[in-house]
């Protein structure tokens, strides 16, 4: 199940699957898929994992397209795990992927990981605007209505590590949707200082999305 919020007059879905859907505008945003990161490993010489990551995180993509009926997809950075990352995907999941975009209003935004045009359909944004609200990659702390990634949130809860949405007045923060991400601790001093003290964590469960206090960590006592 999915949790509702509203957030600066919108009402917008957190999905259980780390996707957030804004029903008014049929629009399904996920952010850091890192398609392609167990081959960028491979290629730089790194860990070699079991290469499945790009279809597992495809499918649950195309999963919450078919869920939503969304019909425009921000991808908020860091969607590839390199620039070169594309052109290393398997020519199936490659034409996967294009399938998804055909007839959608697709915007990639640049991330860290991905700091430019990828060269596949769609529109590449440093940012989106649509009003209220602000997407890009990371947050801006002078930004109001923003919502961003990059930093893989992450919280514990009944015992175990749950990507999650982090959320206060002026920005909201999006888990990572690809399935070989690692995370940072909602309590950590970074997240710490840059949420409100009365912040929710939205820990995303099979169960669906449960929200709960933001872990706090001082960064005084540190």
């Amino acid at each position: 199940m999915f949790h509702s919020l509203i957030f600066h007059g919108e009402t917008l879905h957190c999905l259980p699957s780390g996707a957030l859907y804004w029903p008014s505008k049929q629009l399904l945003c996920v952010s850091d898929l890192h398609l392609g990161k167990s081959e960028r490993l491979a290629r730089r010489g790194g860990a070699l994992l079991p290469p499945y990551e790009t279809r597992a995180t495809l499918e649950r993509l195309d999963a919450d397209l078919e869920r939503t009926g969304a019909a425009c997809v921000i991808c908020l950075g860091d969607s590839f795990d390199d620039a070169a990352s594309l052109d290393g995907l398997d020519e199936a999941d490659r034409l996967w992927l294009t399938r998804m975009i055909a007839g959608r209003d697709w915007i990639w935004v640049e991330g860290n990981h991905d700091a430019g045009p990828i060269d596949i359909s769609g529109t590449h944004r440093a940012t989106v605007a649509i009003a209220p609200l602000i997407f890009q990659h990371i947050a801006n702390p002078l930004n109001k209505a923003e919502i961003s990634g990059h930093y893989h949130p992450k919280v514990r809860l009944a015992g175990q590590s749950m990507r999650c949405f982090l959320c206060d007045k002026d920005r909201l923060i999006l888990p990572a949707y690809g399935a070989y991400t690692g995370g940072l601790w909602a309590s950590d001093p970074v997240l710490c200082d840059m949420m409100a003290p009365d912040a929710l964590a939205l820990a995303c469960a099979s169960s669906g999305v449960h929200a709960l206090p933001k872990p706090r960590t001082s960064t005084r006592s540190r």
